[in-house]
């Protein structure tokens, strides 16, 4: 197994985060992992998005040209990202901020309103949690238990941010399971 996953949105909207989550996650189930940030200098608010890999073996680099999957909160990565990713993969798409879905017919798109469920979930905070949710059910990259387990551990200084954040990922989660192609769903 070798999963390269692209993460990208603006700053501020936990891109970063759900980054570590997920390579935090492929850590703890034994996976070789890289993390990758890459941000503009505006930070809050400007263009914000990181690599994650993946692999039962070593990883060469830590960036991708043509990675397996996307996260994207907002327009402009998904305008960015979408012609990259490569065919059979995964696209999670915010809808709660984007117009539009990918006009690829060979990858699986997952739409889904981060922002709406995170509200739901108890603050708009946690549309992050959200997507990273959704393309973790459809992907089964990693045992969401493990994500689960990270990120009680990334928020054990301020707890009373664990149990939103767990009911976000678990929104997310079921979403992606319903989108979820018939070799992640194995």
């Amino acid at each position: 197994m070798h999963n390269e996953i692209v993460l990208a949105g603006f700053g501020g909207q936990g891109v970063l985060l759900i980054g570590k989550l997920l390579a935090y996650a492929g850590m703890k189930a034994g996976k070789e992992v890289t993390w990758m940030p890459a941000y503009g200098p505006e930070m809050r608010g400007g263009t914000c998005n990181c690599t994650v890999v993946i692999s039962d073996q070593q990883i060469g680099a830590p960036v991708t040209k043509h990675p397996h999957g996307i996260i994207v909160l907002n327009l402009p990565s998904l305008d960015k990202f979408e012609d990259a990713v490569r065919p059979d993969g995964i696209i999670v798409v915010n809808t709660g901020l984007i117009n539009r879905l990918p006009h690829r017919t060979d990858v699986v798109v997952v739409p889904v309103d981060c922002n709406d469920m995170a509200l739901e979930a108890g603050t708009a905070k946690a549309a992050n949690m959200v997507a990273l949710g959704a393309y973790l059910g459809a992907s089964r990259i990693v045992d969401v238990d493990l994500v689960k387990k990270a990120l009680e551990d990334t928020f054990a200084a301020r707890p009373k941010l664990i149990p939103i954040n767990l009911v976000a990922l678990g929104k997310g989660y079921e979403i992606g399971m319903a989108h979820a192609p018939a070799a992640a769903a194995r």
